[in-house]
């Protein structure tokens, strides 16, 4: 890997703190709260499962973007309150 320059790659010129490079200590402690971020959170009462769907179906879905998934879940829950899935 290239060597940074001796007197490294940035100079803070001291006057604006949104341009001051982080310490270690900063940029550690951001890596650990963005790591706790991830995953399923916590309470979370969903289960991990494998199911066949249309094509059509899962298009019509995935194209409403982000958030899919949920809005299926939700689409599934309301067909619950009127129909019996016997």
């Amino acid at each position: 890997m290239k060597q940074p320059p001796a007197g490294g790659y940035f100079v803070w010129d001291g006057k604006d703190e949104d341009e001051r490079p982080l310490t270690k200590q900063e940029m550690e402690a951001g890596i650990a709260e963005a790591r706790a971020r991830r995953g399923r959170p916590a309470g979370s009462n969903k289960s991990a499962t494998t199911i066949r769907f249309d094509e059509e179906v899962l298009a019509a879905f995935r194209a409403t973007g982000r958030g899919w998934q949920t809005r299926m879940n939700n689409a599934l829950k309301d067909w619950l309150k009127t129909h019996s899935p016997n």
